[in-house]
């Protein structure tokens, strides 16, 4: 495979914003000489994390909680943004602790993936969480999350339930499987 070098970005400038989002237009030179202008969500420079706990019984915890893209409740893992000054396992505990009221002794890395890299830069590492412990924190969301036990031996039937869509929890849920089966 031949090493391709990166396009000369001949402008940069932010097209829309809202509260929560700036979208960047860039003016692009390919080394072939061909000139696009592609526009993506500007870069934030926070990441995030998702956990998929385990507990001693054997049992998943999920989170069912409303999705503003998707107009319904969504069934999957406990995530969230790294704070400025944390690390993405200090976002981790934190994020379980805010989210199912646990924290992990154990945080296993699986990847980091992007969601969508041709329009979004943010990244999300995805951990296994085992050890669990019982341990509450106040957390940003708007009600209280309803926790989802799921027996880790019918892990598999998640990827069919309707509820069970987000890309990112599949990813998390395949590669914990993967992780745990060794």
């Amino acid at each position: 495979m031949t090493k391709r070098s990166q396009p000369e970005i001949l402008a940069k400038q932010v097209v829309a914003q809202s509260r929560l989002f700036s979208i960047e237009s860039l003016d692009l030179r390919f080394s072939n000489g061909e000139q696009r202008t592609y526009e993506r969500m500007k870069p934030s420079g926070r990441n995030a994390v998702m956990m998929v706990p385990v507990t001693e019984q054997g049992d998943l915890l999920l989170v069912r909680e409303y999705a503003a893209g998707t107009e319904r409740y969504e069934l999957g893992f406990p995530k969230g943004l790294i704070d400025l000054g944390e690390t993405a396992e200090q976002a981790a505990v934190r994020e379980l602790k805010e989210e199912i009221g646990f924290g992990a002794q154990t945080l296993t890395p699986l990847k980091e993936v992007i969601l969508a890299p041709s329009y979004f830069s943010s990244r999300m590492t995805l951990f296994v969480a085992q050890g669990l412990y019982s341990e509450k924190l106040e957390g940003d969301e708007p009600e209280p999350l309803e926790i989802v036990r799921w027996p880790l031996a019918q892990a598999e039937e998640l990827l069919t339930h309707l509820d069970f869509c987000e890309a990112r929890s599949i990813t998390a849920l395949m590669l914990a499987l993967k992780y745990l089966n060794r």
